[in-house]
């Protein structure tokens, strides 16, 4: 079967989600993907859910805290946002729902909603052991090249050059 032309393809947005509960709470992807599910239907009706086609493509929950990242259709988020809104409980337990924010990729999503760390590095050349190295910083800290390794170092260990 033939792949669809780029301009066929479905478009999709992005929704980063943060979820809060009790510490104690346990919530599983399944359960929030089921609920999600129930409540765009519930709320939008068969074709409304068809059309907003809500999946969770990320998710991450601990100690009564989590994220995940619900796509949608390009054209479907406000339906998508009232969907989630309508969350209120999750396998009993009682679950508070935010939409940081909505993307047009993954990575996007991830970077400036869920505070990923994107590529944000640099290659320089710094002075490390009285000789001058390659480093890639990050953020402040450094791991300067060695011969056949890297060092972990901060700004007090190198000089740029």
């Amino acid at each position: 079967m033939k792949h669809l032309p780029k301009h066929l393809r479905p478009r999709w947005r992005y929704l980063a989600v943060e979820l809060e509960t009790w510490p104690d709470e346990r919530i599983g992807r399944r359960s929030f993907q089921r609920e999600l599910w129930y409540a765009g239907q519930n709320l939008l009706g068969d074709p409304g859910s068809a059309d907003a086609e809500l999946s969770v493509v990320r998710f991450g929950f601990a100690d009564g805290r989590g994220e995940a990242l619900v796509k949608a259709r390009r054209g479907e988020t406000e339906p998508a946002r009232a969907a989630l809104a309508c969350i209120d409980e999750i396998d009993g337990a009682a679950v508070g729902l935010r939409v940081r924010g909505i993307s047009g990729t993954i990575r996007a999503a991830e970077e400036n909603y869920l505070g990923r760390d994107g590529q944000d590095s640099g290659e320089r050349n710094v002075v490390f052991g009285n000789e001058e190295r390659v480093a890639v910083l990050r953020d402040g800290v450094g791991d300067v090249r060695l011969d056949d390794a890297f060092v972990g170092a901060t700004d007090l260990d190198y000089d740029l050059v």
